[in-house]
């Protein structure tokens, strides 16, 4: 129901605010002022994307929980997003999302409200597959193959009369 309210009230938020705006400042500057927005949004966006895969990377990299940068890139897409369409109220919402303290402060209110069940990092964990048939013997091994032949202390190395 509030996505709903939200599709109806945006639209209205930002007829309200053209009518208010344009017949301030006039049709063209009001235009004008749109279309500087996406451009100025477009490469803030750049930039702060960029900022975002890079903490992505080294997250990725020191094996952090990426959570957090995921969260901010989703939150910098979106903010291009809202810039990119028409109108006040829109942009407000995206260049407030460009702002990392306000990103954060989004972050923490949805990681309030979200349960994480689990989460893994590293190789994939094997899963117990039952046996297909009655020839089947499920079983475990461990590799058990010296890495170096052993050694002997005054001798240089293998003697040669045997094979390798």
């Amino acid at each position: 129901m509030w996505l709903f309210a939200l599709f109806v009230a945006v639209p209205l938020i930002e007829i309200a605010l053209f009518i208010q705006v344009g017949g301030a400042i006039g049709l063209w500057p009001t235009l004008a002022v749109v279309v500087v927005t996406a451009i100025l949004g477009t490469s803030l966006v750049r930039a702060q994307g960029a900022l975002a895969m890079t903490q992505l990377r080294d997250s990725f990299g020191q094996l952090n929980d990426p959570t957090e940068p995921l969260a901010h890139g989703a939150m910098i897409l979106f903010s291009g997003a809202l810039l990119l369409t028409p109108g006040f109220f829109t942009d407000a919402i995206g260049f407030a999302l460009l702002i990392p303290p306000v990103r954060s402060a989004v972050f923490k209110y949805l990681k309030s409200r979200v349960k994480v069940q689990s989460f893994t990092m590293g190789a994939e964990q094997e899963t117990y597959r039952q046996p297909q048939g009655d020839d089947v013997i499920d079983g475990d091994f461990t590799d058990v193959t010296p890495d170096k032949k052993p050694t002997h202390p005054g001798v240089q190395g293998p003697s040669g009369w045997t094979k390798h």
